[in-house]
């Protein structure tokens, strides 16, 4: 469990700070940046508090309601919260709709006002519907079966993790409360990243992720650096100038 903690707890480096595509799971200003029209400075994403809930405090099997009030213990004000459940728990809608999903509520008076804060969940779908939520590290459960890929950090779940949090970070900042940048009906929106579901490199089509990176000691396909010599598999990004799916390689 703690190595799997460090994946997603390492802070995001300077953009721009080394000679290759440096980032790690919550560092997408850069290809989201062309959504926004905003006087300088631009937008930035910092890390914020991490909290614990190693007692399951709503049980195993949760509801969309409960996922939003474990949202809700995180800051409520200029703040993305994160949930994300580990391998053993159950969530509404997961795998049979959905492998996460992000959305918006209303937090607790500050200063006499209520803000609205975003929020993402994610689960972990290795002992449940990797093929569904962990693709390419794992066999899909329709379509061309081929091989699977080699996960960067040998860890399907979390890897699989990385992928749909990196996705649903960039349908927040793009379309936090509803009213953004999304394609198709309100009520399933195609958005920055799920519009491109599935690519990963030059020359994706169904059933193959792309041109990817391959590191030469693992074998293990990549697309991203992170800091400690981390390595991730992140989602293309609609380009809103060009409208085509834009990857990192």
């Amino acid at each position: 469990m703690t190595e799997q903690k460090r994946v997603f707890k390492l802070p995001p480096p300077p953009l721009n700070s080394a000679p290759h595509f440096t980032v790690t799971p919550f560092s997408l200003q850069s290809p989201t940046e062309k959504y926004y029209k905003t006087p300088s400075p631009k937008l930035a994403l910092s890390p914020g508090t991490i909290i614990l809930d190693d007692n399951y405090s709503f049980g195993k099997s949760l509801t969309t309601d409960q996922i939003v009030k474990l949202a809700s213990k995180g800051q409520q004000r200029n703040a993305i919260n994160v949930v994300l459940t580990s391998s053993d728990v159950a969530v509404e809608g997961f795998c049979s709709s959905r492998c996460g999903t992000h959305g918006s509520s209303v937090g607790a008076r500050i200063n006499g006002k209520r803000y609205k804060f975003a929020y993402i969940w994610v689960g972990n779908s290795e002992t449940q519907c990797p093929g569904q939520c962990a693709w390419p590290f794992h066999q899909p459960i329709y379509g061309p079966q081929s091989p699977a890929l080699v996960a960067p950090n040998n860890d399907v779940g979390i890897d699989g993790m990385v992928i749909n949090v990196a996705s649903l970070l960039a349908g927040t900042v793009t379309n936090p409360f509803g009213n953004g940048y999304f394609q198709g009906p309100k009520e399933a929106p195609l958005e920055a990243a799920s519009a491109c579901t599935g690519v990963y490199g030059k020359g994706a089509y169904p059933g193959y992720a792309g041109n990817l990176l391959v590191d030469p000691t693992t074998g293990a396909s990549y697309n991203a650096n992170g800091v400690d010599g981390r390595k991730y598999l992140l989602p293309a990004l609609v380009d809103p100038k060009t409208s085509a799916c834009s990857t990192i390689v």
